[in-house]
This record gives C-alpha cells, structure tokens and sequence, in this order.
C-alpha cells in the first residue's frame, strides 16, 4: 500500500466525525482511556445519585425522630420503638446514649467516668454513621482531581501517533491531519466530562455531610445535658428522701 492509498483512505475516514467515529479510528490506547473515563463518569453520577438519596432520607428521619424526642414522651419507650433497633444515624445515637447510661443507672448519677463514657459512645457512633456516609467520596475526589490528567494522557498519546501518521504520509492537508487531532482531542474532553462532575457533588456533598454531622453533634450535646439533669434530679430526690426518713 503507498502513500498516495494511504491518504485516501484516511481522508474518507476523516468524513466521520461523529463522536462514535472519532472513538472508532482512534489508538487501542486512547480507547482504552476513554472507555475507562466513561466508567468513572458513570460510576460518578451512580454515587452521587447515591449519596443524594440517603443525605435526603437521613434528614427526613431525623427531623421525624427529633419530633417525637422533642414532644415529651418517655425516653425508654422510644428507645424500645427506636433506638434498640436504629434505622437512621441519628436514632443510633439516642440508642448508645440510652444503652450507656442504663448501665451507668446504678451509680451517683452521670458524673465522671459514666458521663464520659455515655458522650464517648455518642462520639464513637457518631464516627461510625458518619463514616457510612462518607463511604466512596474518597473516589469523587479522586476522579475530581485525576480524570483531566488521564483524559490529557490520551490526547497526547494521540497527537503523537496523529504526526507520525502524517509523517509517514508526508502529507500535511487539514483533511489528513483534522481527524488525529479530533480523536485525541477528544480523549480530554470525556476526562473533563468525569472530572466536572465530580469535584462540583464532591464540594456540594462535603457541605452537607459537614452540616449534618454537626446536627449530631448537638443532639448528642442536648442529649447528653438531658440525661445529666435527669440523673442529677432523680439523685437529689433520693437525698432529700434519705434526709426525710432519717428525721
């Protein structure tokens, strides 16, 4: 095959332009990175869906549980309906509190070492729930930062099989040339459609994992000075008690 078959045949292939011809004619290479960016684009929108939906149910749930826990009922009848078996983080922190402080029920109250071990498991299951939340935002980061680098990869690796071509060829029309350069160029592109995404949900998802970890934190703060008053209370009660009957 000469020159002159070779430039023809790249020149009817360069009619093609389309994004499903470009990926095509382009290198096994540049395939390969542009398959791989379509998969992390996808798997990218799969999490953000993800998060989206739970952040939005976890809320719900815990605007209903603060209403109830906020209504005055009984701590241990919502603790049976709810925090024995918590369906949302925020009822599994009123379950270790609850669980803490019932073991704790027999001391002076919740001073010193029982009140610290009651705020500490609210602490560690506050950790724990938040760190179900974050699961996989590491890769939204990732994604973030490394796609428009791996997209860049694959168009350089294209530009450079592109002049070869054209070297080879010795032909420098726009016709000849156009379609390498648009087949690499296209490599970036897909690695800034993964990328884009991903840094503006990981920044959006961040904001809202930080609020809502804060809206545990003061429940557990709340949650903690109620069952110190309550212990406190029901402590000066059996004093005055004991003071009673010993008179």
């Amino acid at each position: 095959m000469d020159g002159t078959v070779t430039a023809q045949a790249l020149g009817q292939a360069a009619h093609d332009l389309s994004l499903w011809g470009l990926f095509l004619q382009a290198d096994w290479i540049v395939k390969s990175v542009m398959i791989g960016l379509l998969i992390a684009s996808v798997w990218v929108w799969a999490i953000v869906f993800d998060k989206v939906t739970s952040l939005r149910r976890a809320n719900k749930a815990a605007d209903a549980f603060e209403d109830r826990f906020w209504s005055g009922g009984s701590l241990d009848d919502l603790y049976s309906k709810e925090g024995e078996e918590p369906a949302h983080p925020i009822a599994a922190v009123f379950g270790a509190a609850m669980r803490e402080w019932r073991r704790s029920a027999g001391q002076a109250g919740l001073m010193g070492g029982a009140k610290e071990r009651v705020e500490r498991a609210m602490a560690v299951t506050i950790g724990r729930e938040m760190e179900r939340q974050e699961r996989w935002m590491i890769f939204l980061a990732s994604v973030g930062s490394v796609a428009p680098f791996i997209g860049l990869f694959g168009t350089v690796w294209g530009i450079m099989n592109s002049f070869a071509a054209i070297a080879g060829m010795q032909n420098t029309n726009l016709a000849v040339v156009a379609p390498g350069i648009a087949e690499a160029l296209f490599a970036t592109a897909i690695g800034l459609v993964a990328a884009i995404p991903a840094v503006l949900a990981y920044n959006k998802l961040s904001t809202d994992l930080a609020r809502f970890a804060g809206r545990m934190e003061s429940f557990a703060t709340e949650f903690a000075a109620i069952l110190s008053r309550q212990t406190e209370a029901a402590a000066n009660d059996r004093a005055v008690a004991a003071t009673t009957a010993a008179e």
